[in-house]
């Protein structure tokens, strides 16, 4: 079950897999684990650091489906054609947001729409 509160006390840091110390990628692995959906593959040691965010990405691809977003869709968000941010879609008091974890705020969940305006192209996948 996804409780909002519970990530409130997530700490970002760059490679972070274990709650409570997470960055964008294990973010997703946590709220996976809690709406009870299979695991993605960790990836330990993948950053965001040159392309390897990116590769890492476009390589697990064929992997996953495009989706609409919904309840724990990741979504991918590009900057100038790589994938360089991820994020996850949770339903929050009847609403879609996504929950986010980076270094300046830790974790956020914006509402769906303010969070597709942050990016020029955003994709969803399950």
């Amino acid at each position: 079950m996804f409780n909002p509160d519970k990530y409130l006390s997530v700490i970002w840091r760059m490679g972070g897999r274990a709650y409570p110390i997470l960055d964008c990628y294990g973010v997703i692995h946590e709220v996976r684990r809690d709406l009870g959906l299979p695991q993605w593959p960790v990836f330990e040691g993948v950053i965001n650091e040159g392309c390897q965010m990116n590769d890492t990405y476009n390589s697990f691809r064929s992997r996953v489906q495009k989706c609409e977003p919904e309840d724990g869709a990741v979504a991918a968000c590009y900057t100038a054609g790589l994938v360089t941010h991820l994020g996850i879609a949770v339903t929050v008091n009847g609403a879609l947001h996504v929950l986010e974890a980076n270094p300046k705020r830790n974790v956020t969940i914006l509402p769906l729409a303010r969070f597709l305006r942050q990016y020029v192209k955003v994709e969803f996948y399950k």
